[in-house]
């Protein structure tokens, strides 16, 4: 744990690498280039594997803590595509 704040808002089990993710899909269209682009460059991943890890991270209380509007923007975000791809396959229209 870093400080008494982080664990007072419980961030003491969000990682600084989670934090990084957070921090730079919050403010990523700030940067010039394509945002695959900047996932390479910034975390040396790919664009993919950034994505599963940011689903898996939206799911995490702490990271609900740390950064409360930005993860509830990507869940509704991640629910609304979900909605749209089951209704494709179920031959819906949304």
């Amino acid at each position: 744990m870093a400080n008494g704040l982080d664990a007072a808002q419980g961030n003491g089990s969000l990682d600084e690498r989670s934090r990084e993710v957070l921090n730079f899909e919050g403010e990523w269209w700030k940067h010039p280039g394509s945002k695959e682009r900047a996932i390479r460059d910034r975390f040396g991943i790919s664009a993919a594997r950034y994505h599963q890890l940011l689903n898996r991270l939206i799911d995490q209380p702490d990271a609900l803590s740390y950064d409360p509007m930005l993860v509830r923007r990507l869940r509704r975000l991640r629910e609304a595509r979900r909605r749209r791809r089951y209704a494709g396959r179920a031959g819906i229209d949304v």
